[in-house]
Formats: structure tokens, sequence, C-alpha cells
């Protein structure tokens, strides 16, 4: 069964709020089974607009991944992100 994966593109506008984000999340990811691919650290833009920070989490399925998302939990601590920081995120199916 294919994996699912959020890809994260991020400029952080309140980095002491989006900590608190960080914080919020890690006992949801935990639930879920979320593996952090990426997260932050070293990049090189290489064509079109690019953000400051970028997240790649595995999922052991694309349901799986959805469900991260859309649950109470993960909605809450997006308050913080959303509040700090401008970006984008797409789930989407891999192997």
């Amino acid at each position: 069964m294919p994996k699912g994966y959020w890809i994260a593109h991020n400029d952080v506008t309140d980095p002491q709020t989006y900590e608190k984000y960080k914080a919020a999340t890690g006992a949801v990811f935990q639930r879920f089974g979320a593996k952090f691919l990426v997260r932050g650290g070293r990049y090189k833009g290489l064509q079109g607009p690019i953000r400051s920070r970028h997240v790649v989490i595995e999922f052991e399925t694309f349901e799986q991944a959805l469900e991260c998302y859309n649950s109470a939990e993960y909605q809450e601590a997006a308050k913080y992100r959303l509040g700090a920081s401008e970006g984008e995120i797409v789930i989407c199916e891999g192997p």
C-alpha cells in the first residue's frame, strides 16, 4: 500500500509562536505514526519562489496522513502555525 506524505514549505514570521506549534504537534504526530524525513535544515532553491523552511513527513498510508491533518488535535495546534507562518502544505501519495 502506498505511503502518504505531508510536504510543507513555510516562511516563519513569529518564531516563538511557531515553537508552540511544534510542541503542540508532538503527541499528534506520534499518535498517527508520523516520521519526519525533512525538518528544516540546509537547502538550495533552484527554481521558482522558495520558502525558507521545508518539511516532509511520512505516514504509513495516504489516508493516515489525511486523518492526522483533519484530526481535532492537529487542527487545534495548527492555529499556532497559521498565526506564525505563511506557506503551503500538500498531502500526496508515494512509494
